[in-house]
């Protein structure tokens, strides 16, 4: 089959993108692979596919599968990428859009600057919901956020947990540059605690404004920037007592700004703003069974 595709980027976490608004490719996991494979693909992070509204509510579906072709819940710059792909291609001149994702409903705007603005909906902090498995271990207390002790490769780690629509650890460092991501990261990603895998990411505060981050997402390795994991580091840095938002994240691929104005419930929803950007577009021919 040969399928036309778009390639998109925000802050260097890059997306092939599908439009299945008029024909639903017949593409297994294997498909996801292929078209994510960087040698004999396209090469993505993520391949994101925009489908017909399933309900009134809502002006699209938006479906998420990872470079090792697994369906995802969220992806906070391939929804940014959704929004400006959805109307560049004409689909929609509705601003802000309301999308359908894996667990909820999320809205997307573009904003006169040209940046992309995502409410990512709130935070998530029931263990069980992220989900996290924290029996039988011992809570420390930074600000008013548990963190919890976890044996990695290099020793224990103490860090919090928290879902935005996919289960994030976010664990402090001295400097992301040297942050051991590529040694700590496969293992904790598949952490026996996260029965579902967890996004890791690595934060290092500059100022209570101002954050570098480092994220080793589930099913991707370790990516230019992560939005989702953008947005679980500063509402864990929040709660912790060490940042105010708006915040400024600094990611490998680029800057994002992430707001969030805590309430007593924790379940005020989070902000984020960057950058969405076209790269190309073309075919590619794909067997039909992989």
């Amino acid at each position: 089959m040969r399928i036309r595709f778009t390639k998109m980027q925000g802050a260097g976490n890059d997306f092939v993108v599908l439009d299945e608004t008029q024909q639903r490719w017949p593409l297994s996991p294997a498909h996801y692979r292929r078209l994510a494979d960087r040698h004999f693909g396209v090469g993505a992070d993520q391949i994101l596919s925009v489908r017909p509204a399933p309900t009134p509510e809502v002006d699209f579906e938006y479906v998420i599968h990872n470079a090792d072709g697994g369906e995802v819940e969220h992806c906070g710059n391939g929804a940014r990428c959704f929004v400006r792909f959805v109307h560049d291609q004409g689909l929609s001149t509705r601003n802000p859009l309301r999308v359908k994702v894996k667990k909820g409903v999320i809205e997307l705007a573009l904003r006169a600057d040209d940046a992309v603005r995502v409410d990512m909906g709130a935070p998530v902090w029931s263990p069980e919901q992220v989900p996290f498995d924290e029996r039988g271990l011992s809570a420390f207390y930074l600000g008013n956020l548990a963190r919890w002790p976890l044996d990695g490769p290099s020793g224990v780690v103490w860090a919090s947990v928290v879902s935005m629509g996919n289960p994030h650890l976010v664990m402090l460092v001295d400097d992301v540059q040297t942050a051991p991501v590529a040694l700590v990261g496969p293992g904790l990603e598949r952490h026996p605690r996260f029965p579902e895998r967890v996004n890791v990411g690595f934060l290092q505060v500059v100022s209570p404004q101002e954050v570098r981050l480092r994220v080793f997402e589930r099913g991707a390795g370790e990516t230019l920037a992560c939005g989702t994991g953008a947005c679980a580091a500063v509402v864990c840095g929040i709660r912790w007592g060490m940042l105010k938002g708006p915040v400024r994240v600094h990611t490998r691929g680029g800057v994002l700004e992430i707001d969030w104005h805590d309430n007593a419930m924790h379940d005020a929803p989070v902000i984020m703003s960057g950058p969405a950007t076209h790269v190309f577009a073309g075919e590619i021919e794909l067997p039909d069974v992989l």
